[in-house]
């Protein structure tokens, strides 16, 4: 696996972990050190620690204008009904296609929808896609 791409699955797993520990406890922001265990037990590659730790650090970052993003594209869906895994999916791939210079939007998209296919549903894949292409459309036309 690619280091990018393994970096991407570690921060997806961590954004899926503070989806779900934020909902069940109503918890405060989390930054990207309260994961440092999580990082390190997932890698000992320092270049995809590096990675992940961007990753996670920027789309708690941006969450706010990328839940918003989200919601105006995912039409009569409310972000809540978005199940956890793919919500947190889409959070990162927007990041890196809002937020990071250095990833092409199209790879952003491709790898999410991979990750949507692993970690998610059949249906999800191509539900993730979606969002992420009307967004792309509209990132474009700016």
């Amino acid at each position: 696996m690619r280091k990018r791409t393994q970096a991407r699955e570690i921060a997806f797993q961590a954004l899926y972990q503070h989806d779900l520990h934020q909902k069940i406890e109503n918890a405060l922001p989390t930054t990207v050190d309260d994961f440092e265990s999580f990082i390190t037990s997932a890698t000992d590659d320092p270049e995809v620690r590096k990675y992940a730790r961007i990753l996670i650090d920027g789309t708690l970052a941006m969450r706010q204008d990328i839940d918003s993003r989200i919601t105006q594209t995912a039409m009569n869906w409310k972000l809540s009904r978005i199940a956890p895994v793919d919500r947190s999916i889409l959070r990162l791939a927007l990041f890196e296609m809002l937020g990071s210079e250095n990833v092409p939007p199209k790879v952003a998209i491709n790898e999410a929808i991979n990750l949507a296919k692993r970690y998610s549903t059949a249906q999800s894949g191509a539900f993730v896609n979606g969002i992420l292409d009307r967004i792309y459309n509209e990132i474009r036309k700016q």
